[in-house]
């Protein structure tokens, strides 16, 4: 099914991320993984793909196992800030001819280095898509603080509507740790007239080590309730595992009960936090 299909049908849903390692010799244990996560059912799942297309095969051959033996429609992301339309192509093919119908357009993190390149821009890559195949459904990021590198807000709308107007189906959210944030950047999308769905990007934060990176990587502003929580229990594994699956437990029930209709969770190849989420809402679900 197309993940637009699913999220038009008007229930409330819970989809997963995963994604394959660049080292080919992890790429079992991840694909394991991701089967264990698959038969949690969840409504789809996202495959993620390399800077510069290293994790390329992996994702597809994840991304087709996840759809042909657990039964899960699954997403592929695609980046191209590092690739050329060649090689943009040559992917296209391969989801095609392995039965992939979504796939997440990225522009995705600059290179170190200068590296050949024909895109500067997702919209770019998603009009490219469409032109190539109108069938495909695409899905788009979004910050809801605002992408780094944007000027100010309306900017980073402008862009973001640029998006929309390329042909992309669906957006999912950046993660974030206070709902409030994600609210207010529904409204202003939706004031702008971005009309297409907006997935809420949740990341359960297990580890202590994990924070500094997590609020690196989404720019967003951390609530003091998240800090006193790492600060309470991040010398504690078990607790804290346990602490960060209910918060986000907590910020999902907050979302939904608020009419926000489909969540996707960052689980960071880990099952058993899958597991712990998708048990917290499985009434809620229902």
């Amino acid at each position: 099914m197309k993940i637009i299909d699913c999220l038009n049908q008007g229930k409330v849903t819970l989809s997963f991320e995963v994604f394959p390692n660049k080292y080919s010799k992890n790429f079992e244990a991840v694909a394991n993984k991701a089967k264990e996560i698959a038969r949690l059912h969840p409504e789809f799942m996202s495959v993620t793909y390399g800077a510069g297309g290293g994790t390329s095969q992996y994702t597809v051959n994840i991304a087709k196992e996840i759809q042909e033996k657990e039964g899960v429609d699954v997403l592929a992301h695609l980046t191209c800030v590092s690739s050329t339309k060649e090689k943009v192509h040559e992917m296209l093919e391969s989801f095609e001819a392995n039965g992939i119908k979504n796939i997440m357009a990225l522009r995705g993190d600059l290179p170190e280095t200068e590296v050949p390149h024909d895109y500067e821009h997702a919209s770019e890559l998603i009009k490219e898509i469409k032109e190539y195949n109108p069938e495909f459904c695409i899905g788009g990021a979004c910050y809801p603080e605002g992408h780094p590198e944007a000027k100010n807000k309306d900017e980073d709308i402008y862009y973001l509507k640029k998006k929309v107007e390329a042909g992309c189906d669906f957006l999912t959210t950046q993660m974030f740790f206070d709902n409030s944030i994600f609210y207010n950047f529904l409204y202003r999308a939706r004031e702008a007239g971005i009309e297409v769905p907006i997935v809420a990007g949740i990341m359960p934060i297990t580890r202590k080590e994990q924070v500094k990176r997590a609020i690196q990587l989404s720019g967003s502003s951390v609530p003091s309730r998240f800090f006193s929580m790492v600060d309470t229990f991040g010398d504690n594994e078990k607790a804290m595992k346990q602490a960060g699956i209910i918060y986000a437990s907590e910020q999902i029930i907050d979302l939904i009960a608020n009419g926000v209709k489909h969540i996707h969770v960052y689980t960071m190849n880990n099952p058993d936090v899958a597991e712990g989420i998708m048990n917290n809402v499985s009434e809620i679900l229902k």
